[in-house]
């Protein structure tokens, strides 16, 4: 009789395993029929360790893909819209506009200050302007010729943060806006 060192039953002496717990029981014949397995080591075959592997790759480019569709912005979203003959379209996401209000002739460049667009004009006109919402943006306008008000105003999401005006002759005007 072999006793059971987890529970103490006593089991028949040609037991491999306690009877009442199935602990594995130290005797001669137990130590040929279990397998030699170095100290540490998973007691896992080859091949469900190759599918434990590749199960985790793809858990993981599944998890990769879905984050990277997840936060790329939509097509509607996008910043620049180029045709095919290499201009540039602005799109509707632009938040920034410039407003330039004067009784006769200006001239102006806005924009983001490595890219300004210049432009003239004469009355009030409005620009969209080709700027993200983390661009600092600028405008400058001067008169060029008369006397009145020259005012410019820089619109981010319809609303004004920030203007300038002068009445001086022949002077000029500017906006320099750090979003």
């Amino acid at each position: 009789m072999v006793k059971c060192p987890r529970c103490g039953y006593e089991n028949a002496s040609s037991s491999v395993y306690c009877d009442n717990c199935s602990y594995l029981l130290q005797n001669s014949q137990a130590k040929t029929t279990t397998r030699n397995v170095k100290n540490g080591a998973w007691a896992v075959g080859m091949a469900k360790k190759i599918i434990l592997v590749l199960g985790i790759i793809v858990v993981a480019f599944l998890l990769f893909s879905f984050i990277n569709n997840h936060f790329q912005p939509t097509s509607d979203e996008s910043l620049n819209i180029v045709a095919d003959d290499g201009t540039q379209h602005q799109s509707s996401t632009y938040p920034y506009k410039a407003v330039i209000n004067y009784n006769g002739n200006w001239y102006a460049k806005m924009g983001d200050p490595n890219y300004m667009i210049e432009e003239t004009g004469h009355g009030m006109v409005t620009y969209s302007l080709d700027c993200a919402a983390w661009d600092d943006v600028e405008i400058e306008a001067e008169k060029y010729d008369g006397e009145g008000e020259l005012k410019i105003q820089l619109l981010r999401n319809g609303k004004v943060v920030a203007e300038n005006s002068t009445t001086e002759e022949l002077s000029s005007v500017s906006i320099a806006y750090d979003s």
